[in-house]
């Protein structure tokens, strides 16, 4: 990418910032007598979590701590005793699978950095493998070949660090065999699918850095043909294969549409088949289930204020309503389930509850308990999660969630703090949120909004959010803040505002542009400069850069917007309190975003806690470092909220 003349900031590695450890000690000091809890209840590693039926049946497999880092563990199913097979204690084990009866694959990155690598390993933790020895590359993995022990399907970006290409790999060996070639980067392959017998048949293809086209080939050796392309402001987007592995594949789609639906559509003739097979009125649908045994449709599941199923299969239908009848009003999600589809794993949670697992065959008359998540945490001490309407000040509806403290009557209005989720291309949804219930333990009211550029609730509201970063999507959080304190929950007089990521952006922009609304904020990870920040995307990202030009702004056609929506260019306006974290391995969020922001306003002569780990990247994982940061948070807030 071009530099412009409008990044008067330093670029990254130009500045090294160190936190200012005593200073985030002693906030750690003044944690409020409220709350029942201690700070690592909320936020401590589960005993046991992430379970995983073997293919066969026979085992569980699930990630445990050792050395205070998740390590996976395996066990006869019904027995206790464990055998760990895994010896972590850098970093966490991201995710895992059973990749055959025998063997497990797992992932894994360095500090933070998100470049994973795959590792494989007998489920008695014998002949351990690093699959994908190659610095600097990361992993995706395309299919993980249901039916075939010995290999899965990858994508890897070992050749151009822009562009994922696929492989079949042996989960014994390491050995490689590429599948494809995906080599100009103008017009990159971003996407690979297969049919359900593991060959690679579809693709999608950036065209012009805006577009996309879907690529099909009936078979492995034709080439690819453009079947449709479509602007990327719309959506094709391939699921899987129908059961006949023929020219029919499922679809989530807004082509012609608002609202994502589940579609049929025919790769030989390039259109959807006959009408969606489902469609929600008011939110997006994009996922659709199936029985890899019987080949059949199940459900689909969408999300409006929580998540909805719908079900097409009346076995999978009645096999749900009896778990729900055994387990009560929780959220009932099949984790996992052997080849046969007769032994499932269940997990269920709420909004005050981080749930637990269960374990169900036909022999059973209902689920049976496998081991709670958080057992220390009573659910009676969590408080509910509410959705709620606001309206913005252009008339667009707004869908947020609201949880109050425990006991609070009404009576008198509360200190809020103001959570604008990351991505922004994401919604928040119910559930169950430790940041939430830690701060509503200390008596904080918490507040979440899908402001415009939320996805879910269809293409209009998304786009709405285009090159808005810091214009209408922010008013939408601050008519949040208008509409809480017009109802009487807000005091107005103490007011914070705390994100990540993008979240972070919007605690920076609103401190920098509503100065007065707001008594303290906590930016996590967020982006102070529009400019470095396009500049300092992954490498992987690239292909997608004239999508972020069109939806966050372009730095030489967008200039003055782009300058005048950075907070980084308006620290003469911010008088806020701000407490500042950053990961210095991030690779979304460069750690120079911080170090901006941070340098500005010390150069006025404004301190700002700073904390910075060096072992992290976008968002704390490891668990002593989430705990120092909500204690000094919960510090920080005190400070100023009270």
């Amino acid at each position: 990418m071009k530099e412009t003349s409008t990044t008067t900031s330093p670029l990254p590695g130009d500045t090294d910032l160190p936190s200012n450890e005593e200073e985030i000690a002693a906030l750690s000091t003044h944690l409020p007598a409220t709350l029942k809890y201690a700070v690592e209840d909320f936020f401590r590693l589960p005993e046991q979590t992430a379970f995983q039926l073997s293919p066969d049946g026979k085992y569980l497999a699930y990630l445990a701590p050792y050395e205070r880092r998740n390590n996976i563990h395996v066990r006869l199913l019904g027995e206790d005793q464990a055998v760990r097979i895994t010896h972590e204690t850098d970093r966490s084990i991201g995710s895992f699978f059973w990749a055959s009866d025998q063997r497990i694959v797992f992932v894994k990155d360095s500090g933070g950095n998100e470049n994973y690598q795959l590792f494989a390993v007998d489920k008695d933790g014998a002949n351990p493998r690093d699959l994908t020895p190659f610095p600097e590359v990361t992993i995706q993995i395309i299919d993980d070949l249901y039916d075939d022990e010995n290999e899965l399907i990858i994508g890897l970006n070992k050749n151009n660090p822009q562009l994922f290409e696929p492989y079949r790999i042996n989960i014994h060996t390491g050995e490689m065999k590429q599948l494809a070639e995906n080599v100009d980067p103008l017009q990159p392959i971003v996407q690979w699918l297969t049919d359900h017998e593991g060959r690679l048949r579809v693709a999608i293809r950036m065209v012009g850095g805006v577009n996309e086209q879907l690529l099909y080939r009936r078979k492995e050796e034709d080439a690819f043909e453009v079947v449709s392309e479509t602007s990327f402001r719309e959506s094709l987007s391939p699921l899987f294969f129908d059961f006949d592995n023929g020219d029919v594949i499922f679809c989530a789609s807004n082509l012609k549409r608002d609202k994502m639906a589940i579609v049929k559509f025919d790769l030989a003739a390039g259109k959807e088949v006959g009408e969606p097979i489902f469609a929600h009125l008011e939110v997006d649908v994009s996922s659709l289930h199936y029985s890899r045994r019987h080949k059949v449709l199940t459900e689909v599941s969408y999300t409006t204020w929580k998540q909805q199923h719908h079900f097409f299969d009346e076995d999978r239908r009645v096999r749900y309503e009896s778990w729900r009848k055994a387990l009560g009003n929780y959220e009932i999600v099949v984790v996992s389930k052997d080849k046969a589809e007769e032994r499932f794993l269940l997990r269920t949670y709420s909004d005050r509850s981080l749930g637990a697992y269960y374990y169900y065959d036909g022999t059973l008359e209902e689920p049976q308990l496998v081991t709670q998540v958080s057992p220390w945490m009573k659910e009676e001490d969590m408080a509910p999660m509410q959705p709620v309407t606001y309206q913005s000040r252009d008339g667009l509806s707004i869908q947020g969630y609201l949880t109050l403290p425990l006991g609070h009557t009404g009576e008198e209005p509360l200190p809020v703090v103001i959570n604008p989720h990351g991505g922004p291309w994401v919604r928040d949804s119910w559930g169950y949120n430790p940041e939430a219930q830690l701060l509503a333990g200390c008596g904080y009211a918490v507040f979440q909004m899908n402001y415009r550029a939320s996805t879910g609730y269809g293409r209009a509201f998304w786009e709405g959010g285009f090159k808005q970063w810091g214009l209408t999507m922010q008013d939408d959080i601050t008519d949040g803040v208008n509409w809480l304190i017009a109802e009487g929950i807000a005091d107005p007089n103490k007011v914070a505002i705390y994100g990540g990521s993008y979240g972070g952006y919007a605690t920076l922009a609103g401190i920098a542009f509503t100065p007065d609304l707001y008594t303290c904020a906590i930016d996590y990870v967020g982006v102070s400069n529009l400019f470095t920040f396009m500049q300092t995307i992954p490498p992987y990202w690239k292909p997608y850069l004239d999508m972020l030009y069109a939806m966050v702004g372009h730095p030489e056609e967008d200039e003055e917007q782009m300058r005048a929506t950075s907070p980084v260019f308006h620290v003469d306006k911010i008088r806020t309190p701000l407490f500042v974290a950053q990961g210095a391995n991030d690779p979304r969020v460069n750690i120079d975003e911080s170090d901006q922001i941070v340098k500005q306003l010390r150069s006025r002569g404004i301190e700002v806690p700073y904390l910075v780990k060096y072992n992290e990247g976008h968002g704390f994982q490891n668990e002593e470092n989430r705990f120092e940061f909500y204690r000094a948070m919960l510090g920080f807030l005190g400070k100023y909220l009270g």
